[in-house]
């Protein structure tokens, strides 16, 4: 499976509502996992790094999981309780030209198999142990930077998705986080997401809301639809051209940003 490469262009949009003063929120866990990723693995850390600098501002408690030992029972055991769980990395999503389907390897993480071998030694940890051994923070989010399939993408260089394909896997990659206790699943495949963090804090608008909020929105794909994988979830997604699928969320939508900091 392949990272993402990171798409530096934003496209000039229409602005929302101004956000309001920011808001005092007692102090959050924001965990960040970085997964092995080769050549590619330092450039991922340096936006992991932005991602603690803003959570960090907001008085979080960041704790940094980086490869080459970002491994699962490391993760697993700093997951517990996240309000945020950020994560950077190969993603191995379902419909994939690697079937067939089996829960434990795909619609996870992929980090590293064994602790300080370098950034190539990738294990999947599909969803089944997402939900088996994580459970997250009440009304929590995840979030899923520059993978591949999490936001409905293919992987780099190889043919766009069908709408319908699309849908299957932002449906199926956040499956195994919304029973592992998350409220919302931003999938950001080539953009910054650090928009999601800001909103969190400083606004009470819903997880839809804050997914419409993005400075890399485009709004003239988009479309929504109702999972089949996780009762009562609802997608948003938002193509910035026909088959380019590389911003999704999923889960509780009419969550806020105001029952997150309650939480």
């Amino acid at each position: 499976m392949i990272a993402m490469v990171l798409f530096a262009a934003s496209v000039a949009v229409g602005t929302l509502a101004t956000d309001p003063t920011p808001v005092v929120a007692g102090s959050k866990k924001v965990v960040i996992v970085v997964g092995p990723t080769g050549s590619q693995t330092s450039e991922y850390i340096t936006s992991a790094k932005r991602y603690a600098a803003v959570a960090r501002g907001y008085g979080a408690n960041v704790i940094e999981i980086y490869s080459p030992n970002a491994t699962w029972s490391k993760v697993k055991s700093n997951a517990q309780g996240a309000n945020i769980l950020i994560y950077l990395g190969h993603g191995n999503g379902w419909p994939s030209p690697y079937g067939p389907f089996q829960k434990y390897t795909k619609d996870g993480l992929g980090l590293n198999a064994t602790a300080g071998n370098g950034n190539s030694n990738t294990k999947y940890w599909g969803e089944y142990y997402i939900d088996r051994d994580i459970q997250m923070a009440p009304n929590a989010v995840v979030i899923l930077a520059r993978l591949c399939y999490a936001s409905g993408n293919s992987e780099w260089g190889s043919a766009n998705p069908t709408r319908s394909t699309a849908i299957k896997r932002v449906d199926n990659y956040g499956a195994g986080f919304l029973r592992a206790g998350a409220k919302a699943v931003f999938a950001e495949g080539i953009t910054d997401a650090s928009y999601i963090i800001k909103n969190l804090y400083t606004s009470n608008r819903t997880m839809k809301e804050i997914f419409w909020a993005s400075p890399n929105r485009t709004m003239s794909y988009r479309f929504h639809f109702t999972s089949s994988r996780t009762s009562g979830a609802i997608a948003s997604m938002d193509p910035y051209k026909p088959s380019r699928y590389y911003r999704s969320v999923i889960g509780k939508l009419s969550v806020t940003a105001n029952t997150w900091r309650s939480s």
